[in-house]
């Protein structure tokens, strides 16, 4: 078994760069943890610490309650997988896959059986005795992710394993990875820019940005009751719409329009203390109807200035009649409503989605559990 728990832990470099900010969270055994962020946000910084190829400068690391500060990668009985590849380019694949078996003592028939079936799950049985420096860098990645796995460890880290392989590869790929995790019964973390993986991949998802941890929780979670204004936007696709308004009520919001002040309801409470004040309000483009026409009831409204066709569905780019003249997207289904330029467009939005951020960009709405 392998519980991770990560206390305060910081990352400082040259004495006054911060690559992580005082990060807690905990991996429970068997997890399947996605660390999600931008480029810079903390989040090789907090991987290499837990593999032991970074010193610690705080804090601790615990595996199933050991502190593992001042142990190095060995030790902690754990497989790596990184961006770089990594290989051993005089040796055959197969060679590549096995050395780690061999390092660690195992001999002849076991070795053999161990490579061959990792080989067949990644699809690399019949490349075994190529060169890596033969193979494309999907290829390579792949055995790179053999490598990593065979060694069946308490604890797997990878660090952006599918950045080099083409979309319809990945795919398959992180399909792969998750059956290899259910059957092998190992922890998981997983360090990635890409949501999708992480959605695919994850029993949950630590969000860091800024070298710091923003929201932990399933996605679920992190898409539906995002806890600011970053995670909100970071997460899904296209990012969060966002609005400029006030807080009406303890129950609702207002906008100023060209047609008066509109009133949206929400789903929860707001503190008392924020009625009246400034508030971001934030909605999906996902999570917008279009209704047919005014008369039907509709909280948005506004004109489309772009149509942008995706197969199975459409984003509309549409300004709305609020005094800021803001642009928002809208996803709708392709067969639904037609759209161009210049087409009036009336929304509605259920309370359930609606958010709300104060002026430190905190979402403020109390939801019941």
């Amino acid at each position: 078994m392998s519980r991770i728990d990560v206390n305060n832990v910081w990352k400082i470099y040259g004495g006054n760069v911060v690559g992580v900010r005082d990060l807690t969270f905990t991996c429970d055994d068997k997890e399947f943890l996605a660390i999600l962020g931008p480029s810079g946000g903390g989040k090789s910084s907090t991987l290499r610490m837990l593999a032991g190829l970074e010193e610690i400068s705080k804090g601790e690391v615990k595996f199933d309650d050991v502190v593992v500060n001042d142990k190095g990668p060995s030790e902690r009985n754990i497989a790596l997988a990184f961006e770089s590849y990594a290989l051993y380019y005089r040796m055959s694949v197969y060679e590549n896959i096995a050395f780690p078996l061999r390092a660690k003592g195992l001999k002849g028939k076991e070795i053999d059986k161990m490579v061959r079936d990792i080989a067949e799950v990644l699809n690399l049985t019949t490349i075994l005795q190529k060169k890596p420096g033969e193979l494309a860098g999907g290829h390579q990645q792949r055995v790179s992710l053999a490598r990593a796995l065979i060694r069946r460890p308490n604890l797997t880290l990878l660090d952006e394993p599918l950045s080099h392989m083409d979309q319809r590869l990945r795919a398959g790929i992180r399909a792969q990875i998750r059956r290899i995790h259910e059957e092998f019964g190992n922890t998981t973390i997983y360090v990635t820019h890409d949501q999708a993986e992480a959605i695919s991949l994850c029993d949950r998802i630590l969000v860091l940005s800024n070298a710091e941890k923003q929201q932990i929780g399933t996605v679920d979670e992190i898409y539906n009751r995002p806890v600011n204004k970053f995670v909100a936007n970071f997460i899904g696709q296209p990012g969060m719409n966002f609005l400029q308004g006030k807080v009406h009520s303890q129950k609702s919001a207002s906008v100023d329009t060209d047609e008066g002040v509109k009133i949206i309801e929400i789903a929860g409470t707001v503190d008392p203390k924020y009625i009246g004040s400034e508030v971001t309000i934030g909605v999906r483009p996902q999570q917008i109807t279009i209704v047919e026409d005014k008369e039907k009831g509709f909280n948005l409204m506004g004109s489309v200035k772009i149509v942008e066709f995706q197969g199975d569905t459409s984003i509309l780019a549409v300004e709305l009649n609020d005094i800021q003249k803001t642009e928002i997207k809208v996803v709708i289904p392709a067969g639904g409503f037609k759209f161009k330029r210049g087409d009036f467009c009336y929304m509605d939005v259920d309370p359930e989605f609606i958010h709300l951020f104060d002026s430190a960009e905190k979402a403020i709405i109390e939801r019941n559990a």
